[in-house]
């Protein structure tokens, strides 16, 4: 069964996209827990986050510091 990340990747929930490539996404969370929370996610359906090989594990973080980066300059912290 799809989980509700899977639907937000496939476009069947509809989400604020902050950035995105070919191998994870950052959308806005739809339940914000301080303003600008995003949430990064891998594209590939994983039950955690340990279970991504190391490229993929890595590949993860390098994204959330492009996010970071981004959100920084549109974000007074």
């Amino acid at each position: 069964m799809s989980s509700i990340f899977s639907k937000i990747v496939n476009n069947e929930i509809p989400s604020f996209k902050v950035l995105e490539d070919e191998n994870y996404l950052a959308f806005l969370d739809a339940f914000p827990l301080s303003y600008g929370h995003v949430l990064v996610i891998p594209k590939k359906e994983t039950d955690y986050i340990f279970d991504l090989d190391s490229d993929k594990y890595l590949g993860l973080w390098n994204f959330s510091q492009k996010v970071a980066k981004a959100m920084d300059k549109v974000i007074v912290c």
